[in-house]
């Protein structure tokens, strides 16, 4: 699977550069980050809140405790709720366009 540099430095070599979501632009509005470890479990939960209060969930678990490792969990936890902030953004940033293009 590319990763987000992988398909901005594609994007950018092709010279698409119509209005669109960044990686830059998805991390500049993540304003801080929480994780929780539920006790006796493997489960980790990322919640990231947003510049507009907005909060956003990821959640990484695996099958054996004996796999467990925290900071691996914590990242693919963030990993999946930032995921979450392209489709936020995606429609945020459509109907900013459909609102100009019904003014034209």
């Amino acid at each position: 699977m590319l990763n987000d540099q992988a398909i901005e430095q594609e994007i950018q070599a092709k010279g698409l550069n119509a209005p669109r979501l960044t990686p830059v632009l998805i991390d500049s509005v993540i304003k801080s980050e929480q994780y929780h470890v539920f006790e006796g479990a493997t489960l980790t939960v990322c919640c990231l809140t947003l510049k507009n209060g907005c909060t956003v969930t990821g959640e990484s678990a695996c099958v054996s405790p004996q796999n467990f490792d925290a900071e691996l969990g914590r990242k693919i936890a963030r990993d999946n709720a930032r995921e979450k902030i392209w489709a936020l953004e995606g429609y945020l940033l459509r109907e900013k366009l459909a609102t100009a293009e019904a003014l034209l």
